[in-house]
């Protein structure tokens, strides 16, 4: 019996840093930031990095390092760099769970001068993952942990999700842009099997519209959902259980040096406190420990916390999670 099997997408990721300009466009509505580089010209690269990448590995590693016994349901390539994937999942002592397929996934992370990225992806066969290609008999667990997958993945996604109420299977959800700009609608059988719904405020909006985040998270909780979570970046992140508002803040003073894969060490971490059974006020400081520890180094998976550290740091952890009940907020 597994505590958490994962399903998402799995990629080897290229870091690479560049001496880019950041170039703002104000409109009426809001300030957008473009990454910059000179049309025409050669753009060196200033520090180069490899690492294995993508929502479903990433949290699944991270599930792993808390000491929680890890499944990984994706669909991994035929090739030098599937053999990558492989290898850094046995290394976390994740099983596979998946499919083989042709072309494994491949991203860019192209480094602002702030410190913040951009991304060039290229998915290869994760989106190609047929229900028909599951074994359902493997899929012992406790919980299932969604990330995002596209196209026919998705639509085994949502059939997974309809397998998991069958069985009594408890899932976490988080949705990527991508998913949540197509609207409630396209989530709708995701969504209604949901225990646990974790996002940031920009897909939190393109799924119920805008809001504060008070606001937010009563429209996306639904009867089914134990608990919503909306991160809003520097700003920390906010839980709603249907009756208590939580708000737990960063810590201060962080030196920031890459972002990826911040949100799937929250989102995973809080899932992770929640499956251990710890009170919502542990689940979103240990959260908030092991994204904070992923921004301040390179690469979604390098700086993931083992239990012991997890424990070591929570022990040091003196910031307040702020209780209140909905009625009373105002963000």
């Amino acid at each position: 019996m597994y505590d958490v099997i994962t399903v998402g997408s799995n990629t080897l990721d290229v870091f690479a840093k560049t001496d880019s300009e950041l170039i703002e466009i104000k409109s009426k509505k809001e300030v957008e930031e473009l990454l910059a580089y000179p049309l025409g010209t050669k753009i060196l690269i200033t520090k180069l990095d490899f690492m294995i990448g993508g929502g479903g590995t990433n949290t699944a590693v991270a599930f792993s390092r808390l000491s929680l016994e890890t499944g990984y349901m994706g669909k991994i390539g035929r090739d030098e760099n599937g053999l990558k994937i492989f290898k850094l999942l046995k290394k976390e002592k994740v099983d596979f769970l998946g499919t083989l397929g042709d072309i494994s996934g491949y991203s860019i992370i192209l480094d602002s001068i702030e410190e913040d990225r951009t991304i060039l992806t290229y998915k290869g066969c994760n989106n190609n993952l047929r229900f028909k290609e599951i074994h359902l008999g493997k899929l012992k667990t406790k919980w299932f942990y969604f990330a995002s997958m596209m196209g026919k993945s998705f639509e085994t996604m949502k059939r997974l999700a309809e397998y998991a109420a069958k069985k009594n299977i408890k899932l976490a959800f988080n949705p990527s842009s991508y998913l949540a700009e197509k609207g409630f609608s396209y989530l709708k059988r995701i969504l209604n099997n949901t225990t646990v719904l974790v996002l940031n405020k920009k897909e939190a909006e393109l799924i119920v519209g805008k809001g504060d985040i008070a606001d937010l998270v009563k429209r996306l909780k639904l009867p089914n959902m134990e608990a919503v979570v909306v991160t809003n970046g520097a700003k920390g992140a906010h839980c709603y259980n249907g009756k208590t508002f939580y708000h737990v803040k960063p810590a201060k003073k962080l030196k920031i040096k890459e972002t990826t894969g911040a949100g799937d060490a929250f989102a995973s971490t809080l899932v992770a406190g929640m499956i251990m059974n710890k009170k919502i006020e542990e689940c979103l400081r240990m959260a908030a420990i092991n994204a904070e520890s992923i921004i301040q180094n390179y690469g979604a998976k390098n700086i993931l916390l083992s239990k012991r550290e997890m424990i070591k740091r929570l022990k040091k952890d003196r910031r307040v999670i702020k209780k209140t009940t909905i009625r009373k907020v105002y963000i």
